[in-house]
């Protein structure tokens, strides 16, 4: 095939678009996700593979200069067209038109305009496609598969950087491939994005950056427990389901659960579940965790208020790697890989002889550690902006993102997230207010953590010092390093204060 189609991500009209154009040309063009970033780079180094290229949902405005470049270079070798339902910029207008074939229409995004504007240039029907540009409680029965489909497709591309499935996906719906006709690896795909989600760590700062190498390392030794800490609200359990679904497990199961979130006495049925007759109301056989995540992953969070007895339950399970069903005879075999968070501080509740220190290090094999947002205040833009544009299709204003950027936001991404959702509930579009109010609405929640575990805050300064430098040391995992390095003193003074 000579005629390649580029198309934009992160909204499903492109996708619609795009399958317009490939039906008109018949299915013969190939289909190719692409960014703004990447376009000029794309285009100076495949560009000229192609006899025809059609950028629809795509915006000029990456790097303009060497974009115009690439076209200008391509000029006698390939013929670009673009369709657009928005116009260019004076700039865009100037420097980079001349190069290239301009299908300009009204209508503005995100309203079935970019698909029509396709239906003009090749000058074919595309009503039947439109509602798949839509979406909401008025859109035909036949349309939400296709909108999971092409969601998924764009979760493996960012996720996985998978950049088969968006082109398949389009194809489907160009050509109407019905659900049923969807290959094994397709209907996967849409299970898999059923099942965990579209989860995934937002943010392009080094932090981040980090903390997803990292996580690729881990995710690839599919045996290793992991141990993640972190503050409440810092996303824990998405970086267990990215260490699940970036391993060679995530064709398994993935389950979570809080061992915060039943009685003590309930936490063994829960684990191993029981047999028929077990009890009073066990009137059937039920399967617990463990078996139900066999060749998967299970994540327990707030490992640390897991009170002693169950400890010792779990511990078993662990060395092991078998269990019986409560009431049950028959030692069962499982096969989990367990990643377990907290936001409690391990190692002290051990010293408190709160936590077994056995179940500590079979836990402990290999420790994460999720930085609060605070640390990484840079990738709240990324953060509010990609909630923001999901839930209305624009984009935040600079002068609201400054103002969400001068708070510290002591519950971290979550609290972000709610203080998003309230703007969006009561209509708040000045943030500097929503923020005061947001102060006003939390003094007092937050207290320093001087105190310690105990509570009690010591008179004495050089006790303060000691008790704080000790909190800093065990939130960086007592790691010499990164903790003298946070507190800006050198190790020989950290270990005065920790020995």
């Amino acid at each position: 095939m000579n005629t390649l189609i580029l198309t934009g991500w992160g909204w499903k009209e492109y996708a619609v678009a795009a399958a317009a154009a490939l039906r008109a040309l018949e299915g013969k063009a190939e289909v190719l996700g692409m960014s703004k970033r990447r376009l000029p780079e794309f285009l100076e180094t495949e560009g000229a593979n192609w006899k025809r290229i059609y950028l629809i949902g795509l915006s000029l405005a990456g790097d303009e200069e060497r974009l115009a470049a690439a076209l200008k270079g391509l000029r006698r070798k390939t013929d670009v067209a673009w369709i657009s339902a928005l116009p260019m910029t004076e700039g865009q207008t100037r420097e980079i038109a001349p190069f290239l074939t301009a299908h300009v229409f009204s209508g503005g995004p995100f309203n079935g305009s970019l698909v029509k504007a396709v239906g003009a240039v090749f000058k074919t029907d595309v009503d039947d496609l439109l509602p798949f540009a839509f979406e909401g409680n008025k859109i035909p029965s036949t349309v939400p598969p296709y909108h999971e489909l092409v969601a998924a497709a764009m979760h493996a591309y960012r996720t996985y950087q998978d950049g088969t499935s968006y082109p398949t996906a389009v194809r489907y719906l160009a050509l109407g491939v019905a659900e049923e006709a969807w290959s094994g690896e397709m209907k996967h795909l849409v299970e898999q994005y059923r099942r965990y989600g579209s989860r995934e760590l937002v943010g392009r700062g080094p932090k981040m950056k980090e903390l997803r190498d990292e996580i690729a390392r881990v995710a690839a030794h599919p045996d290793a427990r992991v141990l993640i800490l972190g503050e409440s609200g810092t996303g824990k359990e998405t970086v267990a389901q990215q260490i699940h679904t970036k391993s060679p497990r995530r064709n398994e199961p993935f389950y979570a659960f809080n061992c915060a979130s039943v009685t003590p006495n309930l936490l063994e049925d829960r684990f191993f579940g029981h047999v028929k007759g077990a009890f009073t109301s066990a009137d059937a056989p039920k399967a617990g965790l463990f078996e139900l995540a066999d060749g998967g992953t299970l994540f327990l969070d707030e490992i640390g208020e897991l009170p002693l007895e169950a400890q010792g339950v779990l511990l078993r399970v662990l060395e092991g790697g078998r269990f019986m069903r409560v009431g049950g005879r028959e030692e069962i075999k499982t096969d989990v890989r367990l990643v377990t968070a907290t936001n409690r501080n391990l190692p002290l509740l051990v010293r408190q002889g709160k936590f077994r220190a056995d179940l500590f290090m079979r836990l402990n094999v290999v420790q994460m550690r999720v930085p609060s947002l605070r640390e990484h205040k840079e990738d709240i833009r990324d953060i509010a902006d990609h909630w923001w544009f999901g839930r209305f299709r624009r984009h935040l204003a600079d002068a609201q993102i400054s103002a969400l950027m001068s708070y510290d936001y002591p519950g971290n991404v979550r609290e972000l997230l709610n203080l998003l959702e309230r703007a969006a509930v009561l209509g708040e579009t000045d943030f500097v207010r929503l923020l005061a109010k947001h102060r006003e609405m939390n003094a007092g929640l937050y207290g320093e953590a001087a105190a310690g575990e105990s509570g009690v805050v010591p008179d004495e300064l050089e006790e303060a010092v000691r008790r704080h430098v000790r909190n800093v040391f065990y939130k960086y995992a007592q790691n010499l390093s990164r903790t003298a390095s946070a507190l800006k003193i050198s190790r020989n003074t950290l270990r005065k204060y920790v020995q």
